[in-house]
């Protein structure tokens, strides 16, 4: 299993694919397939049955998942960066790379 250097709430950028130059929050980490649910980005059109939540069903639009490889972390100032880790005190803790500022 690898290690994804991005977290759920964190504010990334689409740096490839139909969305690029998107930017939002994520919402939710697929570990096992390697991609991200972003707030806004990669928006799907979802047809539902009527249910008891949905009664009138209908066509929904939600966000779906994108691969992690094409987002990027944003900084505090909103600048793409790579993530590093290192140990501060008895913890570790993710950097910026490009600011060095921890996150």
């Amino acid at each position: 299993m690898t290690k994804l250097k991005i977290k759920s709430g964190d504010t990334v950028k689409v740096v490839a694919g139909d969305h690029k130059g998107s930017e939002g929050k994520v919402l939710k980490v697929l570990i096992d397939k390697n991609k991200a649910i972003v707030e806004g980005v990669n928006m799907v059109k979802k047809h539902t049955k009527p249910s008891a939540q949905n009664p009138q069903g209908g066509i929904v639009e939600k966000e779906a998942s994108i691969h992690i490889s094409n987002l990027a972390l944003l900084t505090s100032k909103g600048e793409v960066t790579r993530v590093g880790y290192r140990m501060d005190g008895d913890n570790k803790v993710r950097f910026s790379k490009k600011s060095n500022e921890v996150i």
